[in-house]
């Protein structure tokens, strides 16, 4: 079966497994008191130019952001997101779980708006009993978004503002964050990112990694006693250094820069391939998530050769799709795939 299910159905990048096998019977400390976290985490910091960045290797996305939302909001705040955001859709309800409303706001393409944001905080602010009502204390956001396109850095600034003004945290979910910095279309640094966002984290399951995820606090921000609030929602690891050897390796010679520039040099050829079959492209995505629409009976007879994902109904008899590279693509699997298309 040919794979664009995603970019985490293979395993972990070479590099990755051939360290934690050198490092295999190493006696070290548990729950990130290693020095293969310090040395990750150093890393981390010089990458983003904020040498007093707060890193901490949670598990998983969906935990991460569980984490991050519950432990940095009020009891009776929530978060606010796009309808289509991660944690609005297909995370489960584990924010609600958690005992915090996500706040949802118009999408487009999956971004939100930064003038409707402040509508939104306005309108709040100005209901004369807004006491009685879920606060708005915290602004969630992917990038890439859940359609695989970017905010600019003008996008994330003005929306960065408007979080100042009103002492909110701006929160970036960065599950797969390598992909939409090194888009061709990106404006942004991870520089950018961290001086523009009060927390974020890089994405490892999605890039390379064979799970973890790296948050980072970026302006001394951290909740009090952050590593028994990570372990209550269970996403600290005793073997700790499983997370932090993989982001030691994938910060070491670029790799995690390398891995992603891949991933969209595969996706801009699969979209050119798209185009050459004269597919309907959903939307021009620039990072490695491609979507797709197909009349329903051709969908039938591609998926018993091709794995990819449903994303929406596009009417009656079509579908939209989405086929993911990541940095085990390679072009014999965009060569077998023009073949079946």
């Amino acid at each position: 079966m040919l794979s664009f299910e995603s970019d985490y159905t293979t395993g972990a990048h070479p590099a990755i497994l051939q360290r934690l096998a050198e490092t295999n019977l190493e006696a070290v400390s548990g729950y990130g008191e290693d020095p293969y976290c310090a040395s990750a985490k150093e890393k981390i910091r010089r990458a983003c130019q904020c040498p007093e960045a707060d890193v901490w290797f949670l598990t998983g996305g969906t935990q991460t952001n569980a984490t991050v939302i519950s432990t940095m909001l009020q009891s009776y705040e929530g978060v606010v997101a796009a309808r289509t955001g991660h944690v609005s859709t297909h995370e489960a309800g584990a924010i609600e779980y958690s005992g915090h409303k996500v706040l949802t706001v118009p999408q487009h393409a999956g971004k939100i708006d930064a003038g409707e944001l402040e509508r939104f905080l306005e309108t709040f602010y100005q209901d004369g009993n807004h006491e009685h009502m879920v606060f708005p204390g915290m602004v969630y956001l992917s990038h890439p978004t859940e359609y695989g396109t970017l905010y600019t850095k003008a996008e994330l600034e003005r929306l960065s503002d408007i979080c100042r003004r009103y002492e909110m945290p701006l929160y970036m979910d960065g599950a797969r964050l390598g992909y939409g910095l090194m888009s061709l279309q990106s404006d942004m640094t991870l520089a950018d990112v961290a001086r523009l966002c009060d927390v974020f984290y890089i994405g490892g399951t999605k890039v390379g990694a064979l799970c973890g995820e790296a948050v980072v606090f970026t302006k001394r921000n951290t909740p009090r006693h952050f590593l028994p609030q990570i372990k209550q929602r269970g996403a600290l690891l005793a073997k700790g250094r499983l997370i932090g050897i993989q982001f030691d390796v994938l910060f070491t010679d670029d790799l995690y820069w390398k891995i992603s520039r891949h991933a969209i040099e595969m996706a801009e050829r699969l979209k050119a391939l798209f185009h050459e079959k004269n597919c309907q492209i959903y939307l021009e995505s620039p990072t490695n998530q491609q979507f797709i629409v197909l009349e329903d009976a051709k969908l039938e007879k591609l998926k018993k050769q091709v794995a990819f994902s449903f994303w929406e109904k596009a009417d009656e008899t079509h579908t939209i799709v989405r086929f993911a590279t990541s940095w085990s693509t390679t072009e014999e699997d965009l060569a077998q795939l023009a073949e079946l298309l």
